[in-house]
């Protein structure tokens, strides 16, 4: 999800003690709805700053905007779930789930919700259970990065042995996100697993096609592994050695590399 940005961070900031500034001053009259809308508005704000704060692994600061956030409005589901991930970041697994199923008992439409508890759930080895909140996660067709919900589900099936599963929902998230580099190999990854070596190499194509002409984008161990194994198949032994030797000279202590080797020692 998107972060704000540390400079963003002294904005919001301001905008929150304005925020709070005007509920102050909206109580002595007779207008509700204002007084309502600016409590949404301060909550909105502390739950974006705790996000921030979490991104930048700064989980006291996380919760204490949190708090504030919760002593406005108690059932908040995003401060809720933003809550959970703090948790989870501190290693209170009982307390992260508590936080997580109370958001969604709030609100069950809280997608975003969804998602946080999918990831925990991931993280806990809880697979099925994940793909169960992803899955719901997947159905808003409004929620911004729904692309990384079906790469989501894609990781997921891939940890159940559902190779042909984890295409399917791979290629969702590679035509939402127009062709994200990871959603890519991961894909041409799993083509490889399942035998479909054309496919493979048409997406694989694609990301060392986005490679050439984003020198921030670089090979990893696995982008060269399935590179080697798609050359190998269409027997492309110049490219083989070439990927090969970028695997054993940057990631020799890789599995990957590990790999490559059980690979040429069986062709011997």
């Amino acid at each position: 999800m998107p972060y704000p940005k540390m400079p963003e961070l002294s904005k919001l900031l301001a905008t929150l003690a304005l925020v709070v500034s005007l509920a102050g001053c909206v109580t002595t009259t007779n207008s509700p709805f204002a007084r309502e809308a600016d409590k949404v508005k301060a909550v909105r704000n502390y739950v974006q700053l705790a996000t921030a704060y979490i991104a930048q692994g700064n989980f006291d600061r996380a919760r204490s905007h949190l708090d504030r956030a919760l002593a406005i409005n108690p059932d908040s589901a995003p401060a809720l779930a933003t809550m959970g991930l703090v948790h989870q970041r501190n290693g209170e697994s009982q307390l992260a789930e508590e936080s997580f199923k109370q958001a969604l008992s709030e609100d069950s439409g809280y997608t975003r919700g969804h998602v946080y508890y999918g990831a925990f759930l991931y993280s806990e080895g809880q697979y099925e259970k994940a793909r169960q909140q992803f899955a719901i996660a997947s159905e808003d067709t409004g929620y911004e990065e729904r692309a990384s919900v079906f790469y989501n589900m894609g990781r997921i099936e891939v940890r159940l042995g559902n190779d042909r599963k984890a295409v399917s929902a791979f290629e969702r998230s590679v035509k939402l996100s127009r062709g994200d580099p990871r959603y890519l190999l991961a894909l041409s990854t799993t083509l490889v697993q399942i035998g479909d070596y054309d496919s493979a190499a048409a997406y694989y194509n694609r990301l060392t096609e986005l490679m050439r002409h984003d020198p921030k984008l670089s090979h990893s161990p696995e982008s060269l592994l399935t590179g080697i194994r798609i050359a190998r198949h269409f027997q492309n032994h110049d490219v083989e050695s070439s990927l090969a030797l970028l695997l054993r000279n940057q990631y020799p202590n890789s599995d990957q590399y590990q790999q490559y080797k059980v690979l040429i020692a069986n062709d011997e």
